[in-house]
């Protein structure tokens, strides 16, 4: 793993056909160094066991990413920043630790099959709900689940898992990815009309919001917008961690289960500069809202896309989390192979390096004229990080006896995120939205 998070920008700017900025910063740190001051390699492993290195150049791809979006911030966010320490952000707010087969969330767990092993994620209680269909026996516990796989084959599993709506994935040798975005290009390049784009942020979680997130720092005005009866997962969750993904950004809430609602959404979209969405394509296609409509209805629009495996059908429609989408690219392969662990590497992996590296993409084409739909996926970031570091060279955990790692470390918000649908009449009457 000889990359360096300069080498990794300047990799990433010649792939968006951009080239790095005369007189810029070299950071040449290894990712040794990296990976265990991001907090990171604390919670990766065994719980009884050593903290391992990363098996790929994770945190030097999430610092190389934040170099290359330097390039294009025009000075609003500093070279400097400890983009490596966002890997651990959800960590530390919420005390998390390592624990093997266990994510450190705890929605997602590696369970053995009859031929292999899998990640499988139940983040929500509908999920708990699917287990007999997808077993087609009684199972509303890990432990009645975990006997159960032992009897079946990991490929039957998954493909019963993406038919109802499971997050599941089996751990597999990573693939030699490197398209890690695809750009659709629906209308041509218009110069932007001013400094500040509009963003209209509908994702959730994490991946999605940081990117926002981020985009706000560059100078973007971001609106959240939410459903009244399906507001953000995050909401529900730790409020520290919530607050620092979303706070200085407008909120609104609308009723998406009604007509009116739904028009609301669609007007609000052919307002944006931005559209940052994280949904199975089917969520809004179902509402009559379609990406490349939109795209081509706003001068210089841009459309991100975060989904787990990209738009292409068949996997449009697999959901994914970021702890299994990383076991999907790789990475628990990889440990096992380099340590001999059956471990999750870091917290929920893909969906910050997913954020910074769409932020990068997002910028970068808002600044050459839209026009395009953005396709990201956690699966795919996660390979192209992996295959950035020559995966025949892994180190293994040899960093975790090389470098003292950090504890994971947070940002702090600098003030709550709005209550949901605070701004939703002032942003709607400003826009000449109907109430």
């Amino acid at each position: 793993m000889t990359v360096t998070p300069s080498q990794y920008a300047r990799d990433l700017l010649s792939e968006l056909g951009l080239k790095e900025s005369p007189g810029t910063p070299e950071d040449s740190r290894n990712e040794n160094s990296l990976w265990a001051a991001s907090g990171a390699q604390l919670l990766t492993g065994e719980r009884e066991g050593p903290p391992l290195g990363a098996p790929a150049p994770l945190a030097t791809c999430a610092q190389g990413a934040w170099l290359a979006l330097c390039q294009l911030s025009k000075g609003s966010i500093a070279h400097d920043f400890p983009a490596h320490k966002l890997l651990g952000e959800r960590a530390a707010l919420l005390n998390l630790q390592r624990q093997g087969k266990i994510s450190a969330g705890g929605a997602c767990r590696l369970l053995n099959c009859l031929d292999g092993q899998l990640a499988l994620s139940l983040t929500r209680e509908a999920d708990w709900r699917l287990l007999p269909a997808w077993l087609e026996m009684d199972a509303d516990s890990w432990d009645t689940i975990a006997p159960a796989l032992l009897e079946r084959s990991c490929k039957d599993l998954i493909t019963r898992a993406h038919l109802l709506g499971l997050a599941a994935a089996p751990s597999c040798p990573p693939t030699d990815l490197r398209e890690w975005f695809n750009t659709i290009r629906l209308a041509p390049e218009k110069s932007p009309r001013h400094n500040q784009p509009l963003v209209i942020d509908l994702s959730s979680l994490w991946a999605g919001p940081l990117c926002t997130q981020i985009l706000g720092q560059l100078g973007a005005r971001v609106i959240k917008v939410e459903s009244t009866t399906r507001p953000d997962g995050a909401r529900h969750g730790a409020p520290p961690f919530f607050d620092l993904l979303n706070t200085n950004k407008q909120s609104v809430a609308l009723d998406l289960a009604t007509t009116h609602g739904q028009w609301r959404l669609g007007e609000l979209l052919r307002h944006a500069d931005i559209i940052v969405e994280s949904s199975r394509p089917r969520a809004l296609e179902q509402m009559g809202i379609r990406a490349h409509d939109i795209v081509r209805e706003r001068d210089g629009c841009v459309w991100l896309s975060i989904t787990g495996y990209g738009r292409t059908a068949p996997a449009r429609e697999w959901i994914a989390y970021g702890d299994d989408a990383g076991v999907a690219a790789g990475l628990s392969w990889l440990l096992r192979e380099a340590t001999g662990s059956d471990a999750f590497c870091g917290d929920a992996i893909a969906d910050p390096l997913t954020g910074i590296h769409a932020a990068l993409l997002t910028w970068a084409a808002w600044s050459r004229g839209g026009g395009v739909l953005l396709d990201v996926s956690l699966y795919g970031v996660i390979a192209h990080c992996i295959a950035a570091g020559c995966p025949d060279e892994h180190q293994g955990s040899a960093a975790s006896s090389i470098v003292t790692p950090s504890s994971p470390h947070a940002r702090s918000a600098s003030s709550p995120a709005p209550a949901l649908g605070s701004g939703t009449t002032a942003v709607l009457e400003q826009l000449g939205i109907g109430l």
